[in-house]
């Protein structure tokens, strides 16, 4: 069969994974503090036995955009955004320590300080555990202080603090479930150049209307590819009807 077929298939094959990764970055242009993944194409040499003489498509995730979302203010006490860089540190579901810019926090009835997505802040000392309080107030530096429940409104008590990162954006890489993780494996310490909005939330970094367009481009990219498979397979019809013929 003809190699061109086996060349055209490689490109549809990749175009699908770029239009499942752009698909991905439109699903979440809602998602408080989501940043969206880049992708691209390149030519990939087939190595093997002989001297490669043919080139197929591939395509990657060369990085993740970090450019920040636009802030809505919610005036809720328990959204924070991030001012310019830096992350905030939870425990993933596998124990690791991961960072995420969704600040849209809740408290468990247990006392445990959350993601929406319930996975634990951490603080100084690991998983933040907040007192029943009557007021809470988060600091541009993560301070979270409280006035404990039945107290005086004088009363001021530093519960814990956020756990805020600032590392280099190469540093991080995006793991499945989309929060971000140390390439090195191990945790990033805490940094002190981090500020913090309380009463606001970050939103998704999406450009809605270049994913759409992106789209239909990877779309049109993948009908010319089937039509070059269809004119492929068309080709090795007729050749083999012309060698019976002989």
């Amino acid at each position: 069969m003809d190699r061109s077929l086996f060349i055209a298939m490689s490109g549809a094959k990749q175009t699908l994974l770029a239009q499942t990764a752009n698909a991905n970055n439109l699903a979440n242009s809602q998602t408080t503090g989501f940043k969206s993944d880049l992708h691209q194409f390149r030519s990939m040499p087939v190595f093997g036995p002989g001297y490669p003489t043919r080139v197929y498509a591939m395509t990657e995730r060369p990085a993740t955009d970090m450019s920040m979302g636009a802030l809505q203010t919610t005036g809720r006490n328990l959204d924070v955004a991030i001012k310019g860089a830096g992350w905030l540190a939870v425990l993933g579901k596998d124990g690791q320590e991961a960072y995420t810019r969704s600040g849209n926090l809740k408290i468990s009835p247990q006392g445990q300080l959350q993601t929406e997505a319930g996975l634990p802040v951490l603080g100084d000392d690991g998983p933040i555990a907040i007192p029943p309080y009557d007021k809470l107030e988060i600091g541009r530096d993560g301070t979270i202080s409280i006035v404990p429940l039945g107290s005086n409104a004088a009363t001021l008590v530093v519960a814990d603090r956020i756990k805020l990162v600032k590392p280099e954006p190469q540093a991080l890489e995006k793991g499945l479930d989309g929060l971000m993780y140390a390439k090195a494996g191990a945790s990033v310490p805490a940094s002190a150049d981090v500020s913090l909005v309380q009463g606001a939330l970050e939103g998704s970094n999406v450009n809605t209307i270049e994913a759409m367009v992106s789209m239909i481009e990877l779309a049109r990219h993948f009908e010319l590819q089937t039509k070059v498979m269809k004119n492929a397979d068309e080709n090795a019809s007729v050749s083999a009807k012309l060698m019976q013929m002989a």
